[in-house]
Order: structure tokens, then C-alpha cells, then sequence
């Protein structure tokens, strides 16, 4: 199948906190973006708004998106409401992208492929509708079996949702791979499957098998490798999403973490303007928190912090990240703004430290 070329909503809301799933696959899906939808920034570029994304044009309608040349073959929404329900004000684009015969791509938890009406369009014309999140029907219970992998599994942890936990693992996946280093990337959110073409949203998924989802994408990606990079999602801190986060962290196994963390963030959910009451604790106590938690399982230690400095300038950026390393005693960096290079050489040190774990049971 010929690989889409986007035509991505996030009327309204394209930023850099915003729209994730918009702003991810600019950046690392850059071919496959035709243009953004977004009226309040109609005429500027992805550069513009984002500070990536070079000389992607934003769009006012679908109707300019779809006179570029060449032109989109889908609609992809690049946003999410809270709670990822549909809102009912987007079934009239979603509906009119069907009638123009785009296909739609779709990480909301509102499956676009259960709603009648929409089905009925899209059979009409022949388009498909891709519902990123819908789980397997098939999931297991977790038991465990992901801790016998050979390879190192490295899972992203963070100190609140929204804080680059995919972002970092895409670009360690890219800084191993230049060392020459064999490294799958398992995503567990709707951007990273997007991205990466396979994969099981976790927060889709009943919670008894979030664990088994873990833990079947990482038996599914060890063999051959010698890195498993698995995406994180939520935080254990966060009052809302803690439940998918430990989930997933003991189903995946992990034996090495790196924790994620938006320097300039005080307070848990502060993108969530006026609903932030929790402080982040000090990033030595959040390490110790997810050791912890991961010791109930399998063990694991935490071998590096990722920031998200994006809003910070240079000077505050780099002393962010000096301040990490020497609160945490952990290699530190913004893999986005300063490379990935101490927490590679971290990583790598730790795979070739590994002893090797045994074979994986059959299924």
C-alpha cells in the first residue's frame, strides 16, 4: 500500500503542546505531510509555528488543503480533545474528507469505524477509515515472560504525561542505530503507531491486558535485537493516567529506564491551564518512585533523564540539563535540542553489560 500524503487537522490548536500527534509526524513523517489545517494560523508554516517542519503550509479549509499539488489522499487528526471522545462539531469535516475520498486516519478513542454513518460513507466511496487506537481482540493477562528477552528493554517513564516519551525514544532509536546498535521501537500510543506502521495503544486497552499487551509487543520485537525501546505513556504521579503507566511498566519488564521530564513544568498537568494542583517532586525521588515500582516485577534502574527544554533559551536549556545531571547522578541531556549522545552511550553500556536472559517461552 502506497504510503498517505496528510492532510492534518488541528483546527484550532496546532502548537507545540497542543497538537502531539500533528507535531510528531512533522517532524519524523515530514514526507508524508501535505499541509496542516488550522484557520487561527492560515498562511504560516509548520516552521513558523513550531520551529520545525521547514516550508509546510497551514490551511485555512479542506477545501484549500485539497487543491495542493499533489494532493492529500487522507485526513489525518493531529489533535486530541480531552479524553480523546469525537467531538460532535468534527463529524462535518470528518464526514466532507470522506464524500472528497480521503481516507481518515484517527488516534481518538472514538472509533470512526463503529459510527454508521461514517462506515456507510466510507464503503460508498471506496475510502478507509484507520482507527489507530483500536486494541486487539486477542490480549493476554501478563506473566511475566517479557523479562526473559535477551535483549535490554528500555522503557521511557516521565514525571507527567506530555513530556516526550515517544520524542525521546525516536531519537535514541536513531542515535543506536547510527552506533550501529540493533534497536526495535515498540509504540504504545497512537502517534508512535502512526509512525512506526504497528503497535497497540495501551490506554485503548481493558486493564487487565494492558500488562499483556506490553508484554506481547516486546516478545514480538526482542528477537534479533540487541535494544528494546518501548514507549512510554502517562506518569505515576498523575492522578488521572497512573493506571496505563504501571501497566505498562510491569508488563514490558523493563531492565533499564530513562526518565522523561519538561523542565519548565512545576506542576503536574500545567498544560492543562487551571487544573494543576500536584508538584513535581524533585526528579531523585521520581527515579526512586519508578525503581521501586519496577522492583515489585522485575527490577530496573533508571540510567538517564530526557528533558523537553523546547520553551526554555539556550543558556536556561543547557543549565536544565546540568542541573538534571547533577541532582539525578544520571546522564542528562534534551535529546531533540542537544543530541541523544549520553543517553546512547548509556544505553549501550548497559546492553553490553547485560548477561544474557535465557530464551523466551513458546506462546
Amino acid at each position: 500500500m502506497a504510503q498517505p500524503r496528510f492532510l492534518v487537522v488541528a483546527d484550532g490548536a496546532f502548537g507545540p503542546e497542543t497538537s502531539k500527534t500533528a507535531n510528531c509526524a512533522i517532524r519524523y513523517v515530514p514526507e508524508r505531510v501535505a499541509a496542516v489545517l488550522d484557520a487561527s494560523a492560515a498562511g504560516r508554516t509548520a516552521q513558523d509555528v513550531l520551529g520545525f517542519g521547514g516550508a509546510i503550509p497551514v490551511v485555512a479549509t479542506l477545501e484549500a488543503g485539497l487543491a495542493l499539488q499533489p494532493p492529500p489522499t487522507a485526513l489525518l487528526i493531529g489533535i486530541a480533545p480531552r479524553g480523546g471522545r469525537l467531538p460532535d462539531a468534527w463529524r462535518g469535516w470528518i464526514a466532507a474528507a470522506v464524500d472528497r475520498g480521503l481516507d481518515v486516519w484517527s488516534g481518538l478513542h472514538t472509533m470512526l469505524g463503529d459510527d454508521p454513518d461514517l462506515a456507510a460513507r466510507a464503503r460508498a466511496k471506496g475510502v478507509r477509515l484507520f482507527d489507530l487506537r483500536r486494541p486487539p481482540a486477542d490480549l493476554p493477562v501478563s506473566n511475566g515472560r517479557a523479562r526473559l528477552v535477551d535483549a535490554l528493554v528500555v522503557l521511557t517513564v516521565g514525571t507527567d504525561c506530555n513530556s516526550g516519551k515517544m520524542t525521546a525514544q525516536l531519537e535514541l532509536l536513531r542515535g543506536l542505530e547510527a552506533r550501529g546498535v540493533r534497536t526495535r521501537f515498540v509504540p504504545t500510543g497512537q502517534t508512535g503507531i502512526l509512525i512506526a506502521g504497528w503497535g497497540i495503544a495501551v490506554d485503548a486497552v481493558v486493564a487487565d491486558f494492558i500488562g499483556g499487551a506490553a508484554e506481547r509487543m516486546v516478545l514480538e520485537a526482542a528477537p534479533g535485537a540487541e535494544v528494546v525501546l518501548v514507549e512510554g505513556q502517562g506518569s505515576l504521579l498523575h492522578p488521572g493516567y497512573s493506571g496505563v503507566t504501571l501497566g505498562l511498566l510491569h508488563g514490558a519488564c523493563p531492565s533499564a529506564m530513562i526518565l522523561c521530564h519538561k523542565a519548565s513544568r512545576r506542576l503536574i498537568g500545567e498544560y492543562h491551564p487551571g487544573e494543576a494542583w500536584i508538584e513535581i517532586p524533585p526528579l531523585a525521588e521520581v527515579v526512586r518512585a519508578y525503581e521501586a515500582a519496577a522492583s515489585w516485577v522485575h527490577p530496573a534502574r533508571v540510567v538517564g533523564v530526557a528533558l523537553n527544554t523546547y520553551d526554555l533559551p539556550e543558556r536556561a536549556a543547557a543549565a536544565a540539563v546540568e542541573r538534571a545531571a547533577r541532582e539525578t547522578g544520571l546522564p542528562a541531556t534534551d535529546p531533540v535540542r542537544f543530541g541523544p549522545g549520553p543517553l546512547v552511550e548509556a544505553i549501550a553500556r548497559a546492553a553490553a553489560d547485560r548477561p544474557a536472559a535465557g530464551s523466551i517461552p513458546s506462546a
